[in-house]
């Protein structure tokens, strides 16, 4: 977390003139989704690198709240953007590459037609008679801007937060224009929690009394109080009970000097103050008002049915990311829209990135290499330009999740495994470590590969070879997929290390029309011996590499056990391959005494 204790990803944003912004009126009037029609809409926009002789490297950004159309410096003197993180030449959405587009949403306050904009019918500004907008006319007002701009299909759709949902309406709305779309910390519909801390923020605005029922620019006063209060409650939203333990936790008595007329006992409360003052300085109340209650409008499904139906229109590939300490938009809601999407069997890649800084973590440094490196991947493998393969294939450095930790001979297993499948196949791989079978799998020819992996780093590394990726714990099972979703499920070197074996097994069986799993033999003749001779913990310089103290296996079953397992719970063994891993060769003769390693493949 940052050591300055105003420091917040407002800290760099100003209401000084966008020396960049170009501007586009549309065509004709706009219809609006409640029913009303806005006429003379204008809406301010940003670009920033070149637009191909393909046109097919567009990417359009989809701001937050209190954003707008500047999401970077476009020169080393340009004010400072809300994403300089994520957007740049050689950054994650490389403008190198990428012709980005942001604009600032409608009834925004930064250029785009909105409550302070004049309303042609009165001459007079909107104020309170602007209407009440959705995300969908958002959306449109965007749609209408690329038309104009002569782009087709989206490369990308990004957003955060409400940028998210934004995202997520391009995907459903307009599937034949976008191929790819990013959703980051964002949901299908807001909690009732998050939607009461928006109806507070209102009331706040609307109570004060220099609000004078929303005309104040035409009177000359602003509802300073109202809006500076509605920002400091996002404020409290938008982090975590940590990050607020490591801001304001030592010095919670000691807060920062300033002028203001809100109370500042506390170091929390002065950084709320200061927040909330810096925030009436370059936003209108009414934009606040229009604009947080078209996010609390959004609904794209309260049951994963609804869901289902909504987000089964897409037609891209997708991108989610969700926060551990999120509690605004929580990982429950990104992975609800993952669930959606799976069960309409659209590829998506998911991981909840581990953080302590809350909703706001998407705009902040600290887990930057992750969610960048996310982004900057996904795009690549939207092009076609996944990662680099081949040093990997040769030896399974798939640790630090790898149940044997990094073997380094081949692994002979996965010889078999690819074997066993045939081409043209759809697999989930469990446990995929950095995905080295499913690139083995690629290159013979299976396309519907999918991979499951906890490890954070692991996942992204997945993620980077080009493969559909969703982080998630085995020991939680897989009812996030259908019965028979998958031609093949494989799991490789895990068994040994899941807490429910039975919960496990089963719910391969149920995706799967057919498994493979593959095990360490503890009834191996070296481990037998160690154990008897030496009354000490096997480990072998095969497969079982681990110390008794610093193993992840809880396990300890044999090519008999596993055999007595299946005849018990009625699963057939069609095929079963003994292996040698130190010999490297397929066991023939008793092989509960002779192999090391097993693989299996089962089904119901």
């Amino acid at each position: 977390m940052a050591s300055d204790l105003f420091e917040s990803s407002d800290s760099l944003r100003t209401g000084r003139p966008l020396r960049h912004a170009r501007t586009f009126a549309l065509p004709g009037p706009l219809p609006l989704e409640l029913g009303e029609e806005l006429q003379g809409v204008t809406v301010t926009y940003e670009t920033y690198g070149r637009l191909n002789e393909a046109r097919d490297n567009a990417v359009l950004i989809c701001h937050a709240l209190s954003g707008d159309s500047h999401v970077a410096r476009h020169t080393a003197d340009d004010d400072p953007g809300w994403w300089d993180l994520v957007v740049g030449p050689g950054l994650s959405i490389d403008t190198d590459r990428y012709f980005v587009i942001c604009a600032n949403a409608l009834g925004g306050c930064r250029g785009t037609t909105g409550p302070n904009s004049l309303n042609p019918a009165t001459g007079k500004i909107y104020g309170a008679d602007f209407p009440t907008i959705t995300t969908g006319d958002i959306v449109e007002v965007q749609r209408l801007l690329l038309d104009h701009l002569g782009i087709d299909r989206l490369l990308a759709v990004v957003g955060g937060s409400m940028g998210g949902q934004q995202a997520l309406t391009w995907a459903v709305r307009h599937p034949e224009r976008v191929a790819g779309t990013v959703a980051i910390a964002t949901s299908a519909r807001l909690t009732t929690q998050a939607l009461a801390f928006d109806v507070v923020g209102r009331n706040a605005i609307q109570r004060d009394p220099d609000f004078r029922g929303g005309r104040y620019l035409s009177e000359n006063t602003t509802p300073a109080v109202g809006l500076a209060l509605a920002r400091m409650l996002g404020h409290i939203t938008y982090l975590s009970p940590e990050a607020m333990r490591q801001k304001f936790g030592a010095d919670r008595l000691r807060p920062r000097e300033l002028a203001t007329m809100f109370e500042k006992r506390f170091s929390v409360g002065s950084y709320l103050a200061y927040q909330g003052d810096k925030f009436v300085e370059r936003f209108d109340a009414n934009s606040y008002i229009r604009l947080s209650l078209a996010m609390d409008l959004f609904d794209l499904g309260e049951t994963l049915e609804a869901l289902s139906e909504n987000l089964g229109r897409s037609r891209c590939r997708w991108l989610i990311l969700s926060f551990t300490s999120d509690w605004l938009f929580p990982p429950g809601q990104s992975q609800d829209l993952v669930r959606a999407l799976i069960a309409r069997n659209k590829p998506v890649s998911y991981c909840n990135i581990a953080s302590s800084c809350g909703h706001d973590a998407f705009l902040l440094p600290d887990e930057l290499p992750v969610y960048g490196g996310f982004m900057r991947a996904f795009l690549q493998n939207l092009r076609g330009a996944s990662g680099p393969t081949e040093e990997e294939d040769a030896v399974d450095a798939d640790a630090p999740t790898s149940i044997f930790g990094a073997l380094r001979h081949p692994r002979i297993d996965y010889n078999q495994i690819v074997r066993l499948i045939p081409r043209a196949a759809s697999v989930l791989d469990l446990g995929c470590g950095r995905g080295s079978l499913l690139v083995r799998l690629r290159e013979e020819g299976n396309r519907k590969l999918v991979g499951l992996e906890i490890n954070e780093e692991d996942v992204l590394r997945c993620l980077e070879r080009g493969f559909d990726v969703i982080q998630a714990d085995l020991n939680s099972g897989l009812e996030i997929f259908s019965d028979a979703q998958f031609d093949c499920v494989v799991l490789s070197h895990t068994l040994q290390a899941i807490r429910d074996v039975e919960l496990l097994v089963s719910e391969m069986l149920r995706v799967g029309r057919r498994s493979i799993v593959s095990f360490p033999n503890f009834a191996y003749h070296k481990l037998r011996r160690m154990l008897q001779e030496e009354g000490k913990a096997p480990i072998s310089s095969g497969l079982l590499r681990h110390e008794w103290y610093n193993t992840p296996n809880i396990r300890f079953l044999s090519i008999a056990d596993f055999e007595d397992f299946c005849r018990d719970h009625h699963i057939t063994i069609h095929k079963r391959i003994a292996l040698d891993t130190e010999e490297g060769r397929v066991v023939t003769e008793d092989a509960n005494l002779m192999a090391d390693m097993a693989l299996f493949v089962i089904s119901r």
